[in-house]
């Protein structure tokens, strides 16, 4: 069922100017969430001090993959980024009948696209990674099924350059978009694929505290040492994992405006974007980086989330809460002084920045901390957040 174009006009006008963004502390007990290529913990230097870090790609992944996000929304998450198309419409055109011979005449062909000139490529892949949708899969298989039709004998089909092929693509018109295309965006060379502005902006989480590097030395016992199998002493290998332990301060941005043009030709995209928005904020509480977990199952709950819905399309980040180090007192725990800093941080911004139209602040504190920034509401636990969000939008569209 569509939206009525008046009712749809009202909600994208509401809509239009609006920027939902998140704030949120994490305290990961001792992990190795996402390591760099010598498989050590990704770090940074922030403020001059060593800081551990998640990188944006790691966590949009695993949002991406989330079956909670799946579960949430009812639009298609059905989007691969992968360079496997040539076989992905070798199989199309398979199911649908073609000799096998044209089938592997295609799949070269296919091998060119992504690219400007259409070069072809010697491998079954394309040159590039392209985020493609079913949909495209199936056009692109449409495109090649007609050129065969028109060629006489195979000879004549692989004449005709990968780029030709591209360009019947693109006389089809804007064609829609997976919801995971419309939050993560794409960028190809080709014209066959239309490039996707992300409406989805995720930072590298980093430590509000100082980065303190550990070494976990582990053997591996071989369990028929000693029996008259193995009567030899020692373990069957030895090795050591680096981990650390830290709390995050995470943030992302949603553009509302360009989630609903990026959706344009589905139905009711304004309804589908406000569904996203709800469903991509729990996704981002409940979800963590996957490295590693089987060794340290850090699955840690948020111990602060913090929603701004603006108006204003300016976007904020309070990374400079943190750059002096957190650090834990006698007094207060490191949760409680991050907290507090990003409080402080909040309210200076708030300050001294006062043009920027804010609708809504929310503020969830679930491990009990005091206070909470100024003119914010506080939700009673996560579901009243939900509930808060979901009005604010649901009242500006």
């Amino acid at each position: 069922m569509g939206v009525k174009q008046e009712s749809f006009n009202t909600f994208q006008e509401g809509l239009s100017n609006m920027l939902m963004e998140v704030h949120m502390l994490k305290n990961y007990a001792p992990s190795s969430l996402n390591r760099d290529d010598a498989g050590s913990p990704k770090s940074c230097i922030f403020g001059g001090v060593a800081r551990g870090r998640i990188s944006s790609q790691c966590l949009k992944h695993h949002l991406r993959e989330s079956p909670l996000l799946a579960e949430a929304v009812k639009a298609s998450l059905s989007g691969m980024r992968t360079r496997k198309l040539p076989q992905l419409v070798a199989s199309e055109l398979s199911g649908r009948g073609i000799p096998p011979e044209w089938v592997a005449a295609s799949v070269r062909k296919v091998t060119g696209f992504g690219n400007k000139d259409g070069k072809e490529n010697e491998t079954d892949l394309t040159a590039q990674l392209i985020f493609v949708t079913p949909e495209e899969v199936k056009l692109a298989a449409d495109c090649i099924q007609g050129v065969i039709k028109e060629c006489s004998d195979i000879k004549g089909f692989e004449k005709i350059k990968a780029k030709d092929i591209q360009a019947l693509m693109s006389k089809g018109g804007v064609r829609p978009v997976t919801l995971d295309i419309a939050l993560f965006g794409r960028m190809v060379t080709s014209d066959a694929f239309r490039d996707v502005e992300a409406s989805l902006q995720m930072a590298h989480a980093f430590s509000t505290n100082r980065l303190e590097r550990e070494f976990d030395y582990y053997t591996a016992v071989d369990d028929l040492v000693g029996d008259e199998v193995l009567d030899d002493a020692g373990a069957g290998m030895i090795g050591d994992t680096e981990f650390n332990s830290n709390c995050y301060y995470m943030y992302y941005n949603l553009d509302l405006d360009q989630l609903i043009r990026n959706l344009g030709g589905i139905t009711e995209p304004v309804l589908v974007a406000r569904e996203a928005a709800k469903a991509l904020l729990r996704a981002f509480a409940y979800t963590n980086p996957a490295g590693k977990q089987n060794s340290f199952a850090a699955h840690q709950l948020p111990s602060v989330i913090y929603v701004e819905l603006k108006s204003d399309k300016i976007p904020v980040s309070y990374a400079n809460a943190f750059l002096k180090p957190a650090q834990a007192t006698a007094e207060k725990d490191l949760v409680t002084v991050s907290a507090e800093k990003l409080i402080a941080q909040i309210n200076e911004t708030r300050k001294y920045f006062n043009d920027i139209r804010v609708e809504k602040r929310i503020w969830l504190a679930p491990a009990g901390l005091a206070g909470r920034p100024e003119e914010a509401e506080v939700a009673g636990n996560i579901q009243d957040l939900f509930r808060i969000v979901e009005d604010t939008l649901r009242e500006v569209g």
